[in-house]
C-alpha cells in the first residue's frame, strides 16, 4: 500500500500560484482555478419556434467563469430513456402547469420524470467515466496524462519532473489538492427549454379567475375579482415567453474514488495494460450526484415579426444565464469566484448576466498555499458591496428590447466591470470575489 502511494506521489506536483499585487491585473481572467462544466439539452417534444430556440441555444456563448469540459453528444431525447403514460406526458407540459399557476405537484412529477431520464442517460453512456477520461487526457490505448491538470491548476510540469526523480511527498499532496479543487468541482447542467405564446396561458388564468368569481355571492366582490382578472390578462397576454428548467449534477470524486483510480486503473504510455483499459471502460465507480434544479422565464413583449430570430436568440441566451445565476445562488458548491480586475475602486468583470444587484455582498478571498498540508486554501481578507448605478450590463444582446430592459438601462454609460465599495487596504488585484447569501 505504502509502495503504491509512493509511486502515485510522483504523478503531480504543486507549484503555488503567485498572488497579483498590482493595481490592475491584465491576467486575472486566466490564472484562477475555475470549476469545469459540461452542458446538455433535454428534448421533451415539439414547441413553438423550436428550430429558432435550438439554434439560439447552440450558438449561446459558453459561460466564461467555468472551464469548458464539454463531451461529444449534448442532447438527451426524453422518450429514449423513459416510458411515459399519457398522465406523465401531461405532467411534463409547461403550458398545462402555467394554466394552474405555480403547481408544486406537477413540478415534483416533472422533476422525477426528467431526472430519471437524465440519470438513465448518464448510466448507459458512462458520462462520469467520460468526464474522468477527459480530465486525464485518456487516449485510444487507455493511457492517461496529467496535461489538463497542469493547465487548469497551474501546476508546474517541469518542476513536477524534478520531483518525480526525487519521489517527494509533495506530489501526493498536489494530487489531493487537484482532486479537491479541480476534479471534484466538475458539473453538468441539463437544460430543458420551451417557447410559448403568452395569450393562451393568460386567457386560461383569466378563465380560472372568472370561474372562482362565479362562486362569490357578493356582487361587488365578484366584480372586483373579475376586474382584477381582466387587468392581469391585458398586461400578460401580449408576446411570448422562453422557459428554461436547468438540472445540476456534480461529479462524485472523493478520496476513496481517487485512490481506487490511481492504484487500480492508472497507466501511462509506458505501462499500457489491456486489463486496466477494460476495467476503466466497464467500472461503475464513477457517478454523477444530483444537486438540484432551478427554472427561469423570460417574457418577450415585442410582437413577432421580421426580427423574430434576433428576439428569440437574445431571450434564449439571457434565460439560460438566469438559470445559471439561480443555480449559483441556490447551491454554494456551484458558486463561481471572480478575480478583482482593479482597485481604487474595486472593479470585477461580473454584472447583470450573473444577477448582480445593488448592495449585493461579496467576500474577498486570497488564494494561499498551506505548506504544511501541501494544499491551497482561501483566506477571507474583507468584504465589498456592489455599488448602485455602477453594475456592468454584460448580458447577451442582439440589439432588441425585451421585457427586462428598463428605460434607465437604455443609453446607460458603458462600464468595464461592476464597481464595488469597501474592502479595505488589504484588497489587491487578482484576489477573488465570491458572493455571500
Amino acid at each position: 500500500m505504502k509502495k503504491n502511494l509512493l509511486v502515485l506521489s510522483v504523478l503531480v506536483l504543486w507549484s503555488a500560484l503567485p498572488i497579483l499585487a498590482q493595481e490592475k491585473s491584465t491576467k486575472a481572467e486566466s490564472i484562477y482555478r475555475r470549476s469545469s462544466l459540461h452542458s446538455i439539452l433535454l428534448e421533451t417534444g415539439d414547441f413553438l419556434n423550436k428550430d429558432m430556440v435550438m439554434k439560439a441555444y447552440n450558438m449561446a456563448p459558453f459561460p466564461e467563469k467555468y472551464n469548458d469540459h464539454k463531451l461529444p453528444g449534448s442532447v438527451i431525447r426524453l422518450i429514449d430513456y423513459v416510458q411515459l403514460t399519457p398522465e406523465e406526458q401531461a405532467a411534463l407540459s409547461d403550458t398545462a402547469t402555467a394554466k394552474t399557476g405555480d403547481d408544486k405537484s406537477k413540478d415534483s412529477k416533472r422533476e422525477k420524470l426528467q431526472t430519471q431520464a437524465i440519470e438513465t442517460y448518464f448510466q448507459r453512456n458512462k458520462i462520469a467515466n467520460q468526464i474522468v477520461a477527459k480530465w486525464f487526457s485518456r487516449d485510444e490505448n487507455g493511457a492517461f496524462k496529467m496535461d489538463l491538470i497542469h493547465e487548469r491548476g497551474s501546476y508546474d510540469a517541469t518542476e513536477m519532473a524534478a520531483q518525480m526523480a526525487q519521489k517527494g511527498i509533495r506530489g501526493l499532496a498536489a494530487l489531493k489538492d487537484a482532486g479537491e479543487e479541480l476534479i471534484s468541482n466538475t458539473f453538468i447542467v441539463v437544460n430543458k427549454m420551451s417557447f410559448v405564446e403568452n395569450e393562451p396561458i393568460a386567457r386560461a388564468v383569466k378563465e380560472v379567475a372568472y370561474l372562482g368569481a362565479s362562486q362569490i355571492s357578493n356582487s361587488f366582490t365578484r366584480m372586483a375579482v373579475e376586474t382584477a382578472a381582466d387587468a392581469a390578462y391585458k398586461i400578460s397576454k401580449d408576446g411570448y415567453s422562453v422557459w428554461t428548467i436547468s438540472y445540476l449534477y456534480q461529479l462524485n470524486w472523493n478520496e476513496d474514488v481517487a485512490n481506487n483510480f490511481y492504484m487500480n486503473l492508472w497507466m501511462d504510455s509506458t505501462s499500457l495494460d489491456p486489463n486496466k483499459k477494460m476495467m476503466f471502460d466497464t467500472t461503475t465507480m464513477f457517478t454523477m450526484k444530483y444537486v438540484g434544479f432551478e427554472k427561469a422565464k423570460s417574457v418577450i413583449l415585442v410582437a413577432i415579426g421580421k426580427e423574430t430570430e434576433a428576439i428569440i436568440q437574445q431571450a434564449t441566451v439571457r434565460n439560460i444565464d438566469k438559470t445559471y445565476t439561480k443555480l449559483q445562488k441556490g447551491f454554494d458548491v456551484f458558486k463561481t469566484k471572480t478575480p478583482i480586475y482593479s482597485t481604487n475602486p474595486v472593479i470585477a468583470k461580473i454584472g447583470m448576466k450573473e444577477g448582480v444587484e445593488p448592495s449585493d455582498k461579496f467576500e474577498v478571498l486570497e488564494m494561499v498555499f498551506d505548506a504544511k498540508a501541501g494544499v491551497t486554501k482561501y483566506a477571507k481578507v474583507g468584504e465589498v458591496k456592489a455599488e448602485k448605478g455602477m453594475i456592468w450590463d454584460n448580458r447577451f444582446s442582439m440589439g432588441v428590447p425585451d421585457a427586462a430592459t428598463t428605460e434607465e438601462e437604455v443609453g446607460k454609460v458603458e462600464l468595464e466591470g461592476t464597481h464595488f465599495k469597501g474592502g479595505g487596504k488589504n484588497v489587491m488585484s487578482g484576489m477573488l470575489l465570491r458572493q455571500i447569501k
